[in-house]
């Protein structure tokens, strides 16, 4: 049961991190394209995106501590 828990939170954070390296890339890449009508619309989108890679991290993080505390107490409940 752990593991599922650790395995789950590792893949969010594994996700998370490929979305906001997905965001990050084209905001970077923004200003080298020709413009567009919704650019602004379009980096705002990507802005978002950005921001909802950064809590998906951070709630996959939360998981993996638990998990973590979880694996410890067993620990101590073994010893």
């Amino acid at each position: 049961m752990v593991d599922s828990v650790l395995a789950t939170g590792i893949a969010g954070v594994q996700t998370g991190l490929q979305q906001a390296q997905k965001a990050a890339e084209t905001i970077a890449s923004a200003g080298t394209t020709e413009p567009e009508a919704n650019s602004q619309a379009s980096l705002t989108e990507v802005a978002v995106e950005l921001k909802l890679s950064e809590t998906q991290v951070k709630a996959s993080a939360a998981v993996i501590k638990t998990a973590d505390e979880m694996i410890g107490t067993l620990i101590d409940i073994k010893a």
